[in-house]
């Protein structure tokens, strides 16, 4: 029988991290399923989804923790449940001038309808004529049954009359 861990994973970056924890994972048999890694501030961060054995469960973790040793921070933990969330999937698109604050007013709307974020990606980047810094999110979201795609629009321009919001059906991009 099958066990699924959720692995978070950071370290100050450089080649060969990926490689060192895959190398742990194999040879405790486990199975390397998702993941997402990135570069961020000079740090390697990561979480991934491991299938392992319930008697290799164990040694993993333990294995995983051993790699402190090696400036490499894991936690690991058990994966929850893998239903889907039930509503309209939608991809979410938000630009608009950066500020301090912006993430937690996109997120308050959100969770104040009960709109499930799946996945999330923010980034900063210099705006082509003005040079200001621009402030970026994409999201994967659902929202819940109850909740259209214009309310939901609406809501997030209302932050702010610079923000320009996009929702797209997935595969409409």
């Amino acid at each position: 029988m099958n066990t699924h861990l959720v692995i978070t994973l950071i370290a100050n970056d450089r080649p060969g991290i990926v490689e060192q924890v895959a190398q742990v994972i194999s040879e405790h048999e486990g199975n390397w399923l998702e993941s997402s890694l990135s570069r961020l501030g000079g740090k390697f961060a990561g979480i991934l989804l491991v299938a392992v054995e319930n008697d290799r469960e164990e040694p993993l973790r333990q294995a995983l923790s051993g790699l402190q040793a090696q400036d490499i921070r894991a936690v690991v933990e058990q994966a929850g449940d893998s239903t889907t969330s039930e509503g309209q999937h939608l991809l979410l698109s938000v630009v608009g001038n950066d500020r301090r604050g912006i993430v937690g007013e996109i997120s308050r709307v959100l969770a104040s309808r009960d709109v499930n974020v799946d996945e999330l990606y923010t980034s900063t980047e210099n705006a082509p004529m003005s040079g200001d810094v621009l402030f970026r999110v994409t999201a994967d979201i659902v929202l819940p049954p109850a909740l259209n795609e214009d309310s939901l629009r609406i809501a997030l321009e209302e932050l702010s009359d610079d923000l320009m919001v996009e929702l797209d059906e997935p595969g409409d991009e």
